[in-house]
């Protein structure tokens, strides 16, 4: 149970620091990218360093910043099909999740060599 509330208020307090961070950049619509995934990025990494070590939050934060740089690919690609064919959004990021794995699990793959 202990464990659940070091989650709670960890996540908490990365929550409405990335919160106050976001609400203070322009234009407003920068503050939900600061709202979730860093904060509970952060949070995860604080628990893993206490419960695993930091060998293994190490890991973990490479596997963060993959998926992450993965993400950016994917939005891209779905930006660049979106307008080059004039599909709907949904249908685009549907079907292209799939590039995001591929290469989300090729940079992993580059970690393992």
């Amino acid at each position: 149970m202990s464990d659940l509330i070091i989650r709670f208020l960890i996540g908490g307090v990365f929550v409405s620091a990335f919160a106050v961070l976001g609400d203070s950049l322009q234009p407003k619509s920068f503050a939900g990218l600061f709202g979730a995934a860093p904060s509970v990025a952060l949070a995860t990494l604080v628990l893993t360093i206490h419960r695993e070590g930091a060998n293994y939050a190490a890991i973990e934060g490479h596997s963060m910043i993959f998926g992450a740089i993965a993400f950016c690919c994917y939005a891209y690609a779905v930006y660049l099909v979106t307008m080059r064919w004039k599909l709907s959004g949904a249908l685009t990021a549907g079907a292209l999740i799939v590039f995001w794995l591929g290469i989300a699990l090729g940079l992993g793959a580059t970690r393992l060599l």
